[in-house]
């Protein structure tokens, strides 16, 4: 029993599942944005484009059965639209990320250029011990 415990302790301690939960964690907070941005930003603007259609009073009765086909419609849109703000928002993203990756791979190509290589170091060692 004492080494599940320990078993237990050590996967829970590994940074792997640490990092796992930091970003479930963070993965909701960030699906709190999403949501608002599509609901209270894109979500009225495409009501007023369309002229406020809102699919999800669409049904269609089978006797005593109400067929709400209008919610899946709504949802559909709503994934499609949370779909393209996430590409959008990963593409931006992304894209930042490459200029920074470029500046910072520039800046280390200019600091290189600056240094001396270690050969070259050896050879003004070699030159100085050859004046003396």
């Amino acid at each position: 029993m004492k080494s599940l415990i320990n078993e237990f302790k050590e996967f829970i301690s590994k940074g792997n599942v640490m990092s796992m939960a930091i970003g479930i964690i963070i993965g909701g907070a960030f699906t709190t944005i999403v949501t608002s941005v599509v609901e209270d930003i894109i979500g009225p603007l495409i009501g007023l484009i369309c002229g406020g259609l809102d699919f999800s009073s669409l049904s269609v009765g089978i006797g005593d059965a109400q067929i709400m086909f209008g919610n899946f419609i709504q949802a559909v849109i709503n994934f499609l639209i949370t779909a393209v703000v996430l590409f959008l928002i990963i593409k931006s993203f992304n894209t930042m990320k490459e200029k920074a990756d470029k500046l910072r791979k520039k800046e280390e190509e200019e600091a290189a250029a600056e240094e001396p290589s270690e050969e070259v170091l050896l050879l003004r060692e070699i030159r100085d011990s050859l004046k003396k």
